[in-house]
């Protein structure tokens, strides 16, 4: 089993930064509910106010895909385009120390 790890960078469009940050927040507690889901963080550039970084982490492959299959992820799907700019960034595992704490 893979884990699969999603790095997600949200710029908030310009007055839309609010609109973004609750739509981020209510995405953390149905995700980390989620079967097969290890982390879902969200976290704020210090330098760029505007800019969001979602750090999630899957058992697999599998728990990644059905993770975007989910209601709370397609609500996600339906608004982003219109909150922010957005990079997504899927990665596996090549050289990593299981840290816990």
């Amino acid at each position: 089993m893979t884990k699969v790890k999603v790095y997600a960078v949200l710029t908030a469009k310009p007055g839309k930064e609010l609109e973004l940050e609750d739509l981020l927040r209510g995405m953390a507690a149905p995700s980390r509910a989620e079967k097969g889901n290890l982390r879902y963080d969200l976290w704020r550039d210090t330098a760029q106010p505007r800019r969001f970084i979602l750090d999630e982490m899957y058992v697999d492959a599998e728990a990644n895909s059905s993770h975007r299959e989910t209601p709370h992820f397609q609500n996600y799907v339906g608004k982003i385009s219109e909150l922010a700019d957005r990079f997504v960034y899927t990665v596996i595992a090549v050289d990593v120390i299981d840290v816990r704490g």
